[in-house]
């Protein structure tokens, strides 16, 4: 992955189903990637390929304990990537709000005979 802003990062490595469900594991608590491996189909050395994605992006640290080598969760990029999300949902649940308001005001005026007959047009000479 080319070098670019965290948020970017942090998107790019959600991109991918299985290392979404590698954070939805992590989110349980630390576990080594023999544990994070079992529910997929997929090598440990590709499970490995994804926590390295995982990793460049911040989302997931690895310590080192004699042999056992646990992955953890690092959540502080979520809550930046939640934020960006949050003024776009804001955003739209205004816009959502004004088109009710303007259906309900639509739906409240009565509806006249000449409202629903067809402009008539104009013959030619």
């Amino acid at each position: 992955m080319p070098a670019t802003d965290p948020l970017s990062a942090t998107f790019a490595a959600l991109a991918d189903p299985t290392r979404r469900a590698i954070l939805a594991r992590l989110s349980q608590g630390e576990t080594s990637v023999a544990e994070l491996s079992k529910p997929f189909s997929i090598s440990a050395p590709a499970v490995t390929k994804h926590l390295k994605v995982l990793q460049r992006a911040g989302l997931v640290r690895q310590g080192r304990q004699a042999q056992w080598r646990p992955c953890q969760l690092q959540a502080a990029p979520l809550r930046e990537a939640a934020d960006w999300v949050a003024q776009y949902r804001q955003f739209w649940e205004q816009s959502l709000d004004r088109l009710e308001d303007y259906l309900a005001e639509l739906q409240a005026k009565p509806v006249s005979d000449t409202t629903l007959q067809p402009a008539r047009r104009k013959r030619k000479p």
